[in-house]
């Protein structure tokens, strides 16, 4: 009987495990669906901030014959200086979430690190921050609470600060990793070079055809403060597209879990059958014995 209470009491916590991971799985499948919301309107507002700057940026190109001559587009070939920023979740129970970003995040330490390059780290979401603390790797930065709720005021004020170390001359390089949403059942892990804007991603060599007119003196005012604008939204919108990527995650975990828990319950039922079984055969063997002993 010992066995049987037992066997129950296993069937009543997996089922209790099993309300709670679906649960957190609809909670997180809500959360999901106004996230990807924000992210797809983010999107579009990127994309034509993106715009501009190509615009701008091609029309100095063309009236300059070195190029764009500008401090946030002037790439080092071969920098001693680097700044990673990466962002992870607060929280765990989202499957290999943290561990994919984390993962790309010390190959890309170890890349630079080959060539004789300084890494300094600057970590936005609690897992990172213990994972590499616990590995006893220094960070340079760290924020909490911000992947879990993005702010764009907040997320403005920390790439500037990490910004004003580029124009300053303290970093030669600034690359953001995350990983991003790509659809419900998918995560990708991005890698942004945020500074100098990586001209290989813009479109400098189309024809505008644009009535956007600016005078020749106002060229680098004007891209100074698009550049700054793009760089505080790609920070903003790389933890919108990372949180939505989180929920979907976490929704795939909690799902598998759950799956996972009905299962182990229908296992359990069956040992608690069998069980019962044999406990009723030996009473009915011990029963049926007491009588022919009384014969």
């Amino acid at each position: 009987m010992a066995n049987l209470k037992e066997i129950k009491r296993k069937i009543g916590s997996v089922k209790n495990t099993q309300k709670t991971t679906n649960a957190m799985k609809l909670v997180s499948s809500a959360k999901l669906k106004r996230t990807e919301e924000l992210a797809k309107r983010s999107r579009v507002y990127a994309s034509k901030l993106t715009e501009l700057i190509e615009e701008i940026a091609q029309k100095m190109k063309q009236s300059n014959a070195d190029g764009i001559n500008n401090i946030y587009f002037k790439e080092i070939e071969n920098p001693t200086k680097v700044d990673i920023i990466f962002i992870t979740a607060d929280k765990g129970l989202c499957g290999g979430f943290n561990s994919q970003t984390l993962k790309s995040t010390k190959n890309l330490i170890a890349q630079y690190q080959a060539k004789g390059v300084k890494v300094r780290l600057r970590a936005v979401g609690r897992k990172g921050i213990d994972f590499f603390k616990f590995n006893g790797i220094e960070l340079n930065d760290e924020v909490i609470g911000l992947s879990a709720s993005p702010d764009f005021k907040k997320a403005s004020e920390f790439i500037s600060g990490v910004a004003e170390s580029y124009v300053n001359g303290d970093t030669d390089k600034i690359i953001l990793i995350h990983n991003g949403y790509v659809n419900m059942i998918t995560q990708e892990v991005r890698e942004d070079q945020i500074l100098p804007v990586d001209t290989s991603k813009l479109t400098l060599n189309t024809v505008t055809t644009s009535e956007l007119e600016v005078e020749p003196d106002d060229d680098d005012t004007l891209l100074d403060a698009l550049v700054k604008r793009y760089i505080e939204y790609t920070m903003y919108y790389s933890l919108i597209d990372s949180l939505a990527a989180e929920h979907s995650a976490r929704m795939l975990a909690m799902d598998a879990a759950t799956k996972n828990a009905k299962e182990m319950v229908k296992e359990l039922q069956v040992k608690y059958n069998k069980a019962r079984q044999e406990s009723i055969t030996t009473e009915l063997i011990e029963i049926i014995s007491g009588m022919e002993s009384l014969k």
